[in-house]
């Protein structure tokens, strides 16, 4: 077997898993993990084995791992058909280094954390309540849920979760990808809301994991809408849609250059490429959550743990980056390495705005989860606008890295939110006090404040180092982490070529220090604000040995892309592996910046300045039970914008969602549906009973008799020609000479006539 045909087998065990545990194993949950882990781990070591033999081949670029099969012909010959092949070149081997690595972790983990825990639900029969409910002050008869019921069915959803990734990985052309990409916008829904049963007691306004999870599905599709009309008119302009046929011709990239885009004349002469480059960048600027379309990602961490680290790290929001990396020939056609082409202008400004809104969202949120989730979409925009100033590898760098980090860091968050529910279980069967409050634990206890954690590096040791080496890692710490090497990249690439661009994402790289700092201290330091905290624990070694394991590469993985020319460490690394190796990619490799010590010094100086203040405020003196944050005392009604993130879903909810229900009741619902379309089929029954009434004697004379008739009449032929078939030979001899003597007659009568 050629590693090309290897290259198709590994989106299949997931796949398969999918399916076993749905059809076979659904009702065991140890079957069930050892299906999902087991397809996996299968799938990591067919991705080691094309990758072993991907770094193996110095000219990867040139000459790629590629193999293709027709799916659908359009013709007739094979030349006009389309086919579904698969592609790995070097970014495609970047691919598949940190999915499956990823995934697996993350698989390992929800084995763990999937295993036990619980959650209020509504009891839908009040009226025959369980002994043990309780009611809230909306008037909810609530039980508890046990969360791990549906263990099975989880298992199975992130496997065909992992399976998407996989064919979008390794897809030679946009349809196949664009089938893994709506592949996991299904199971992101699902996923999202796979405690579709979940309510909050106390909270009825709070969104639930069902509402979150379609409020991501709809978001998505908008964006996915736009990317496929992109897709749709590049292929009818090249007459394919092959990444190597398009993105590695020349003569292709000069036609999309030199075809102006009519009635665009306003925006500067805008090419077909760089209208379709837009397009495309439309289905990114959904998938990776970037503004505008960034609402959903916050909302995605109703989901359990495992989701989020999914949709942050191994698929979702990494989709969207590799799309625009992939995609780079032809949103960079007429770049000239100094003035950037408009799509990239857009991408670069889109990216920028980006991570600096969403890093200052992330100072004053109290969710652990969703302080990680504006720190993905500011990390997600730190990697566009990284594309959009023509820094392909560090994006990719940049990519690769922050995959990883940034599932450990949900993967700790997860571990920490485990350790305080189940403290909460346990202080409450031993009759402790909520220290807040100074009585029994409220219904709205959520195990996901920050503000009621605290003291927790004593209580989760494994997950409180390993977390603070994520945290460093996505602060940027110098030269340890793989965080700083990746992002240090990118910031020297603006420094050279988009000053502007530099300025904005150093100040996002000091408030993302910040957050991070306050993130640790607020979680970890000090003493426990809250009883659960005071009884936290996590031993599970199914979920501490993954993080011990990203914590390794979250520190090694960024030396291979260090700098040829830093001092000591660039030749004693390689001289920068990755840039030569990913550059390969495409037709025109990338040079390597000349190194400065000016952005390397600027990069260290904002990323240690944000981790001390924040070590200043929450590490040096942590916050104690129902102490405020500090920050909200000096910004003032600042930390309340930043709080409530600028209000921006509310607006979208006064602007799109309100008049969508008002319209869908009101004109869709009400006139169209009950007034028009009800009125007309309700006028044409009534009409039809009228003349069905009034001309019954048709039906029965006419209709019925006639009907009758016509049946009794073939019954009385068939009565009549019955007695031909008497059974006797001599008499159909008789008959046939008879017949054969008029035959001769008429002959010869005609011989005769004429």
């Amino acid at each position: 077997m050629t590693l090309a045909w290897l290259v198709f087998l590994i989106p299949v065990p997931p796949l398969i898993a999918f399916f076993a545990i749905l059809l076979f194993t659904r009702r065991s949950r140890f079957l069930s993990d050892l299906i999902a882990v087991s397809a996996i781990l299968l799938t990591w070591v067919f991705a080691i084995i094309v990758l072993i033999g991907a770094f193996s081949n110095p000219h990867l670029g040139e000459n790629p791992i590629e193999a293709s099969l027709v799916w659908l012909p359009l013709g007739p010959s094979l030349e006009s058909s389309l086919r579904m092949g698969v592609l790995v070149d070097p970014l495609g081997a970047v691919m598949l280094f940190f999915v499956p690595l990823t995934a697996s972790m993350i698989f390992i983990y929800s084995t763990g954390y999937m295993d036990s825990g619980s959650y209020w639900t509504e009891v839908k029969n009040a009226e025959l309540p369980p002994a043990d409910a309780v009611v809230d002050s909306a008037g909810r008869t609530l039980v508890k849920f046990d969360a791990s019921a549906w263990k099975a069915r989880f298992m199975a959803f992130i496997a065909l979760f992992a399976a998407a990734m996989l064919i979008l990985s390794v897809a030679d052309n946009l349809l196949l990808l664009f089938v893994g990409w709506e592949l996991m916008g299904f199971c992101s829904y699902a996923l999202i809301g796979f405690w579709h049963n979940r309510v909050y007691p106390d909270q009825p306004g709070r969104i639930t994991p069902v509402g979150g999870g379609i409020k991501a599905f709809m978001t998505t599709r908008v964006a996915d809408v736009v990317m496929l009309l992109g897709i749709a008119w590049l292929y009818s302009f090249t007459g394919t849609l092959n990444f190597r046929e398009i993105l590695y011709n020349e003569a292709t990239l000069a036609a999309l250059e030199m075809s102006a885009f009519p009635n665009i004349a306003a925006l500067g002469g805008l090419t077909v490429a760089g209208a379709v480059g837009l397009l495309i960048f439309a289905g990114t600027v959904g998938k990776s959550a970037q503004f505008p379309l960034h609402t959903w990602l916050p909302d995605a961490m109703e989901g359990p743990t495992p989701v989020s680290a999914m949709i942050h790290a191994a698929t979702m929001v990494s989709a969207g980056i590799y799309l625009i990396l992939r995609m780079f020939p032809l949103l960079s056609v007429g770049w000239d390495g100094d003035v950037f082409t408009l799509p990239m202008q857009v991408i670069a400004t889109v990216g920028a705005f980006t991570a600096l809104f969403a890093a200052t969202i992330a100072l004053a949120q109290r969710d652990i989860k969703k302080v990680l989730a504006y720190s993905t979409i500011s990390q997600l925009g730190y990697m566009v606008a990284a594309v959009g100033i023509g820094a392909y590898v560090a994006a990719a760098f940049h990519l690769m890295t922050h995959a990883i980090f940034k599932a450990l860091l949900f993967m700790g968050s997860g571990s920490v939110i485990h350790a305080v529910d189940h403290g909460e279980e346990h202080a409450k069967e031993h009759g402790a006090a909520h220290v807040p409050h100074g009585h029994s634990f409220p219904l709205d206890f959520d195990a996901q404040d920050m503000f009621n954690m605290g003291g927790l590096w004593k209580r989760v040791p494994v997950t409180a180092w390993t977390f603070l080496i994520g945290g460093l890692a996505l602060s940027g710490f110098p030269l340890i982490t793989a965080g700083f090497w990746s992002k240090d990249e990118i910031l020297a690439d603006a420094y050279a070529h988009a000053p502007g661009i530099f300025i904005v994402l150093a100040v996002a790289a000091l408030l993302t220090a910040f957050y991070t700092m306050r993130l640790i201290g607020l979680t970890f330091a000090g003493s426990p604000r809250t009883a659960a905290a005071e009884e936290a624990e996590q031993t599970d070694l199914r979920m501490n040995l993954p993080l011990v394991v990203l914590a390794v590469f979250a520190i090694i993985a960024g030396y291979v892309g260090v700098h040829e020319d830093f001092p000591l460490l660039g030749r004693l690394l390689g001289g920068n592996p990755f840039h030569r190796f990913v550059s390969g990619t495409l037709l025109e490799h990338p040079e390597t910046l000349p190194f400065d010590f000016v952005p390397l010094l600027i990069s260290i100086a904002i990323a240690m300045l944000g981790l001390f203040v924040g070590w200043l405020v929450y590490v040096r003196k942590p916050l104690e039970a129902g102490q405020p944050d500090p920050l909200k005392r000096a910004l003032g009604p600042v930390y309340t914008l930043l709080e409530n993130k600028y209000y921006i879903d509310e607006l979208y909810d006064l602007i799109f969602v309100r008049p969508s229900i008002w319209l869908a009741e009101k004109v869709v619902y009400q006139l169209i549906d009950r007034g028009i379309i009800d009125g007309f089929l309700h006028f044409v029954a009534r009409a039809a009973e009228w003349i069905a009434f009034r001309h019954k004697d048709f039906d029965t004379q006419i209709i019925n008799e006639g009907t009758d008739n016509l049946v009794e009449g073939f019954g009385e032929m068939s009565d009549s020609f019955k007695y031909i078939q008497s059974g006797r030979i001599q008499q159909y001899l008789a008959v046939a000479v008879a017949g054969l003597l008029m035959l001769v007659g008429v002959f010869v009568w005609s011989l005769f006539i004429r």
